[in-house]
């Protein structure tokens, strides 16, 4: 999946944002990209600390891009700008102010064309990453919501790897109908840049109809909307995870789509599920996770775990990237 991703970003170089210049697993992951050619690090920070900061932990980043807000001489020009965009709601001040953050400052960089997209949250919250990013960037006409969703990644047999996408795990608590059907078409975009061939199941604890509930006819409903959204994606629903990944349970519970058995895209009823079944796959299952990946932005702004190595951050980057 990454050389195919990182041949697109030859063809296309960009450039990434780091909110967090000094922490060590960016200037690692930093050091790996300044070492090939696709994707050009900006590192937020003080020059002298972000680079005494490389030199004490043995990273070569010499030929990044180190922007201080504290001295950028555009700083004027972005203020003007942010006050724009909040449109009374913050005033000049409080745009200077928050301007002084790397989170807002490094969104304002992709708003006003400086870099191409952005990664944040090695040290900062996803709120701190996302708020900013939801006030300047704001999402895509037609899209009321950011949703996420992970994409999962293990070795097959056949030497290929095994790609699904999951959603929504990170973002929306508890979705309604319609929050669903965005998640779903936001999902299904998200995985087509990572090769994969959508197949959409609607997840629940019922399969068309075994079970009742609330819960159960919300999955029912959000389903039949993205189907008439996206007729032609199969896409398939209210159903069990087992009837939608296994074709023996798939063909015992007469399911005769092309999605019963073989779906790879995956949308849960809501966060709770949604977080503790990539997990699953990650912990029990062997797959690597990749994500949280924000979809419906007018620019591909992602959060990292505070938990996260120097190849997640290299991995989400060029992740990050390829979106834009």
């Amino acid at each position: 999946m990454f050389k195919k991703l990182i041949q697109k970003l030859k063809e296309n170089p960009k450039t990434i944002v780091f909110t967090e210049g000094t922490d060590p697993r960016i200037l690692e992951a930093s050091a790996r990209l300044l070492s090939a050619t696709f994707l050009e690090p900006i590192l937020i920070g003080n020059e002298k600390a972000v680079k005494d900061a490389a030199e004490e932990s043995g990273f070569n980043i010499r030929g990044a891009r180190i922007i201080d807000p504290e001295t950028y001489e555009g700083m004027e020009e972005m203020v003007q700008e942010m006050v724009a965009l909040r449109k009374g709601k913050m005033s000049e001040e409080q745009c200077r102010d928050n301007l002084r953050h790397a989170n807002y400052f490094g969104t304002m960089l992709v708003h006003m064309g400086q870099a191409d997209c952005l990664l944040g949250g090695a040290t900062y919250s996803t709120a701190d990453t996302v708020r900013p990013a939801l006030q300047l960037v704001k999402t895509k006409p037609g899209h009321k919501i950011v949703t996420s969703c992970f994409i999962m990644v293990r070795p097959a047999a056949s030497g290929e790897n095994e790609v699904l996408a999951m959603a929504d795990c990170a973002i929306n608590i508890k979705p309604t109908e319609d929050e669903l059907v965005d998640i779903a078409r936001d999902t299904i975009e998200c995985a087509r840049v990572f090769g994969v061939d959508p197949k959409v199941a609607f997840l629940s604890y019922s399969t068309h109809g075994s079970g009742k509930g609330e819960d159960v006819d919300k999955m029912r409903n959000a389903c039949a909307k993205t189907k008439a959204l996206l007729p032609d994606v199969p896409i398939d629903g209210e159903m069990q995870f087992d009837a939608a990944s296994s074709p023996v349970v798939a063909r015992t519970k007469h399911l005769t789509g092309p999605v019963g058995g073989n779906a790879n895209t995956f949308i849960f009823p809501d966060i709770n599920a949604g977080n503790i079944g990539y997990k699953i796959a990650q912990r029990l299952g062997n797959f690597e996770a990749y994500g949280p990946i924000l979809n419906g932005l007018n620019a591909p702004i992602n959060d990292l775990s505070r938990g996260c190595n120097a190849f997640e951050v290299y991995s989400m980057a060029i992740i990050t990237a390829a979106l834009a």
